[in-house]
């Protein structure tokens, strides 16, 4: 017997079994031909044959292996497949598969795909050879057909398509470039941080985005890939096409081809101005809330050292009310954002305990004046001192009693002026009282403050630095 090679496709670009090849092939199986059909069986390529009329007359292991189950010789039709859909999932018809066609039309069908559904749900995408078969007499007998599985190439693809997605629907900056520094691929996410697109870029020197007292990092980064390493999180300055500068950071990572060999470097470029910028945003408030936090603490330890009284509950109360004071004026410095407090804000504050609904015992009038927090501090624990006094001994300790609060601006200062009126007949008191000191010993850092106990009640008058006038 003559010896014969059966040369097959290993791949779905490699070219199917030549027509003489496949026609002799397709006579001896189609003629039960036991020796090729053991030969045929140990292929690892799925081979089957149909008679004219288009029912399978033999198959091979692979090809049932690829089916997932063994089709009914002499009866199943067309192709063994359990089902059969077109690449784009739409289902097809045994009847209208490319074996089909190659057996109605007596024709070899080519460049076709199919996807073939095992019973257990499984999809095989494939290629199909169908090849009609004559005998040596030129009469029609039937066909053969050769099944190439292409799931690789399918999983290669959609690997590489996501792979594509990522790289074009990121925000970094995705430039390929070779070994020579010369710009092969850039992403959207490059466009967007660089200001350049993919057309004027592409082919130009990766230097066009490096200030020229930058040049030698991108030196020494070339040498870095071409030893094989890799690049990670390197902080440095790069160009914008307008010349403005921006704070990246880098990874560099080498690129090889097929035969392991570094051919160039893919670059991911992240913006990290922002950061930077938040950083030192975060720097300046860690710094800020550190000077806060000791004033609070300076301001509550004085108001704790100039506490006095009789008894441990007179002194856990006034502390309490102090101490209450100052974390009112801190709830309006959070809303001015740290820049101070409104002082009619403050002053409303502070007052509203003592005015019940539908009584006027408060006249509140003077221009819109923001405090900074030193002085707005000074002034909450002044207001509550003079209202708590007001309560126990003034005008709010007489049902008939009020208070008036009015200030304006006066070269740079606020002056601030508190009456009360209509309460019981006062006198000077003989010493100053804790309240008393604590407000003189207080608002000295930031202004005076003066008393005038007139018959009608008292009178006091503060004035502040560090206030300004805010525009309506």
């Amino acid at each position: 017997m003559e010896n014969i090679t059966v040369a097959l496709p290993t791949d779905e670009s490699a070219p199917p079994l030549p027509e003489n090849m496949a026609a002799r092939l397709g006579q001896s199986l189609l003629a039960g031909d036991d020796f090729f059909r053991a030969l045929v069986d140990a292929l690892p390529a799925a081979i089957y044959t149909t008679d004219t009329a288009g029912r399978i007359t033999y198959y091979n292991e692979a090809a049932a292996q690829l089916w997932g189950h063994r089709p009914e010789v002499g009866r199943s039709e067309w192709c063994g497949s359990w089902k059969l859909f077109w690449p784009d999932g739409v289902a097809m018809a045994h009847s209208e598969c490319p074996m089909a066609i190659a057996v109605k039309e007596r024709r070899a069908v080519r460049g076709t795909e199919a996807i073939a559904e095992r019973p257990d749900g499984t999809r095989i995408p494939f290629i199909p050879f169908p090849t009609p078969i004559y005998d040596p007499q030129g009469e029609f007998i039937g066909a053969l057909n050769l099944l190439v599985d292409i799931s690789d190439r399918k999983r290669g693809e959609d690997a590489m398509q996501r792979l594509a997605s990522i790289v074009e629907s990121s925000d970094d900056a995705i430039v390929g470039k070779n070994l020579d520094g010369i710009i092969t691929s850039w992403n959207k996410g490059a466009e967007r941080v660089f200001g350049y697109l993919a057309e004027e870029i592409v082919g130009r020197s990766i230097k066009t985005l490096i200030p020229p007292e930058y040049h030698n990092e991108e030196d020494a980064i070339i040498d870095r890939i071409k030893r094989g390493q890799r690049v990670e999180h390197y902080e440095t300055i790069r160009q914008r096409k307008h010349g403005s500068r921006i704070e990246v950071s880098l990874t560099v990572s080498p690129i090889k081809n097929a035969q392991g060999k570094i051919v160039g470097a893919s670059k991911i470029a992240r913006d990290i101005s922002a950061r930077r910028k938040s950083d030192a945003q975060i720097a300046l408030l860690a710094r800020e809330a550190e000077h806060r936090t000791k004033n609070v603490l300076a301001t509550v330890q004085a108001v704790v050292r100039l506490t006095r009284a009789d008894t441990g509950e007179e002194f856990k109360t006034a502390i309490e009310g102090r101490v209450q004071a100052l974390a009112n004026v801190h709830a309006l410095f959070v809303e001015s954002r740290w820049s101070g407090a409104g002082l009619r804000n403050l002053i409303v504050q502070e007052l509203s305990p003592y005015t019940q609904a539908g009584q006027e015992r408060a006249k509140i009038e003077g221009p819109d004046v923001m405090l900074e927090p030193g002085a707005a501090q000074t002034m909450a624990v002044a207001i509550h001192e003079l209202a708590t006094n007001a309560a126990k001994y003034g005008a709010l300790a007489d049902p008939k009693g009020r208070v008036e609060v009015v200030w304006s601006l006066q070269g740079g200062r606020c002056v601030i002026r508190w009456s009360e009126l209509g309460g019981a007949a006062v006198q000077p008191p003989k010493d100053h009282g804790f309240g008393m000191r604590v407000m003189e010993n207080m608002i000295k850092a930031h202004g005076d403050v003066r008393f005038d106990w007139k018959p009608s009640g008292l009178v006091c008058e503060i004035t502040l630095d560090g206030a300004t006038s805010v525009a309506r």
